[in-house]
């Protein structure tokens, strides 16, 4: 077979399957434009005959959803935020400084991802219960602090970081805060952004465990909204769309905007480790 004619038929098996993938999504948002009750018809439409806003207007006006996009955006941004710097510092530790126990830690530390996130669920809650942070924002935010995933990706990018330019810059005097904040950091910069989209994406579409914490429906983020309106409004699917497509459309956009950065602090991350 010429390369030519193999190439063809490999990008549109990759176009096929990219259609496949698309089509929920894209009837999705069909759906959200429909007058309620036409998507019920058989055979189901798949666009709309009179396209209205009125889903949008409903799921914002009469149920909240302003309020709910707006706790996922608070939350999510403060976990990315919090997530990376945490992630970062003790990445950086385990990569490049020296400290007692340091391989026995990590080893802990990779060991624990085998031990599933359900098992962990129950003395997390109790623990946050005996602080008082049951039903608040920071029950959510702070067991997200930091990850093992975080801080094994960013040290394994930080372990191409040259060492010679470490102890280069301690010579010439500087501490290591210093270094981290002015040296270092600059270099991480590709896995920064993957590790905070990575994180806010985490957060977003986070459901068990706000569920489990957040027991006021004025803290509640978007998908436990958009359960919550399904129970409420389980026939009415344009307006379910409608407010799926909320849920989804930032995060998606936000991905496809920054997909180049996030892929490439995955496999500089991979190939420098």
């Amino acid at each position: 077979m010429k390369p030519r004619l193999a190439g063809w038929l490999v990008n549109g098996a990759l176009a096929g399957c990219a259609v496949l993938a698309l089509l929920p999504l894209l009837w999705m948002l069909s759906v959200s434009f429909m007058a309620p009750g036409a998507a019920s018809a058989l055979p189901p439409p798949l666009w709309p005959a009179h396209a209205t806003l009125d889903n949008y207007r409903t799921l914002f006006a009469l149920n909240g959803m302003g309020r709910y996009l707006v706790n996922s955006l608070a939350v999510s941004s403060a976990i990315a935020l919090l997530a990376l710097a945490c992630n970062l510092m003790a990445g950086y530790a385990f990569a490049k400084l020296r400290f007692a126990g340091r391989e026995r830690l990590f080893q802990a530390l990779i060991g624990a991802l085998v031990i599933p996130a359900q098992v962990a669920m129950l003395p997390l809650f109790l623990l946050l219960k005996y602080m008082g942070l049951v039903n608040s924002y920071a029950g959510v935010i702070v067991p997200a602090m930091a990850t093992i995933f975080g801080i094994y990706l960013v040290r394994q990018y930080a372990r191409g970081v040259p060492d010679e330019l470490l102890e280069a810059a301690r010579i010439d005097g500087a501490g290591e805060w210093r270094i981290f904040v002015q040296i270092v950091l600059p270099l991480l910069k590709p896995v920064m952004v993957t590790l905070t989209i990575f994180t806010f994406l985490a957060a977003w579409n986070d459901f068990m465990w706000p569920l489990i914490v957040l027991t006021g429906q004025e803290h509640y983020t978007l998908p436990l909204a958009l359960a919550s309106l399904a129970r409420e409004h389980s026939e009415d699917s344009e307006l379910m769309m409608a407010g799926s497509v909320v849920t989804v459309l930032p995060v998606l956009a936000l991905f496809l905007a920054l997909q180049r950065h996030y892929l490439q602090g995955l496999l500089l991350g991979s190939v420098k480790g």
